[in-house]
């Protein structure tokens, strides 16, 4: 292939990406006048070159009448409003289901309060995390025996809630039976909401495992990965779950 045709391929696969990227962004209403305009114009066209080429005959003028049909019946259509915008929903659904069932690259989403810092695995759905403040400051929690994480999450409890609650998913997620083997009873803290204070871009982007500047479809992707996950019908944790719904509110404008 010479570098003449690359050129042009490369042309018309970089012009097609644009007419997808406005018709995305586009609202139905401006859609649809754009594509009357064009359909005219490519009908004319078409209808053009075969007359200065001289094979407008019957065979042709049958085949035009088929397309000038199909046209006026496609013309018909996207004056409505309706139609682009269902046609625009069903590809953002398509996008979403399709970055939800397609691996996330070893995404991970990271949740930070005053003392612990969690990491959460989007394929494997795995959890890790360490302590960054007071007691034991440092160590990676994997390297904390049952007896020390339980003492922790007794001891914040008293001293930052949200701790606690993270804490506490941990716990849940590697040990099933702790609290009977600890008597720490049947309270938790995960029910505790999460702090009222505002949530930053940045932070949002961590716990859901994004970059910054990603689009929709992928923040919607990231938020069903980690719902399937983490949501409390599915044994999961109630702050973890929320404060992923905070993030995804936050970085889609609520």
């Amino acid at each position: 292939m010479g570098i003449g045709r690359v050129i042009i391929f490369l042309g018309i696969c970089f012009g097609l990406w644009l007419a997808l990227r406005w018709f995305v962004r586009t609202p139905p209403e401006q859609v649809s006048k754009v594509l009357v305009k064009v359909a005219i114009g490519a009908a004319v066209a078409f209808l053009v070159i075969l007359a200065a080429t001289g094979r407008l005959h019957p065979l042709f003028a049958a085949a035009g009448a088929a397309v000038g049909g199909v046209v006026t019946l496609g013309m018909r259509l996207i004056r409505m409003p309706w139609v682009l915008g269902l046609a625009q929903r069903l590809f953002f659904q398509y996008r979403a289901n399709k970055n939800a069932a397609e691996p996330s690259a070893n995404q991970r989403s990271q949740v930070e309060t005053r003392f612990v810092r969690m990491f959460l695995d989007h394929d494997s759905g795995e959890m890790g995390g360490e302590i960054i403040a007071g007691q034991l400051a440092g160590s990676r929690l994997s390297q904390l025996d049952q007896a020390q994480l339980v003492a922790l999450w007794q001891r914040y409890i008293a001293e930052d809630s949200e701790s606690a609650a993270l804490l506490e998913s941990y716990l849940n997620h590697l040990h099933e039976s702790w609290r009977d083997q600890c008597g720490a009873g049947t309270g938790n803290t995960n029910s505790a909401p999460p702090s009222s204070g505002q949530m930053s871009r940045e932070e949002a982007c961590k716990i859901l495992g994004v970059e910054e500047g990603a689009d929709r479809e992928e923040i919607i992707a990231a938020h069903r990965r980690l719902v399937s996950k983490l949501h409390p019908d599915r044994g999961g944790s109630t702050y973890l779950a929320a404060q992923i719904n905070r993030a995804k509110e936050e970085l889609l404008g609520g």
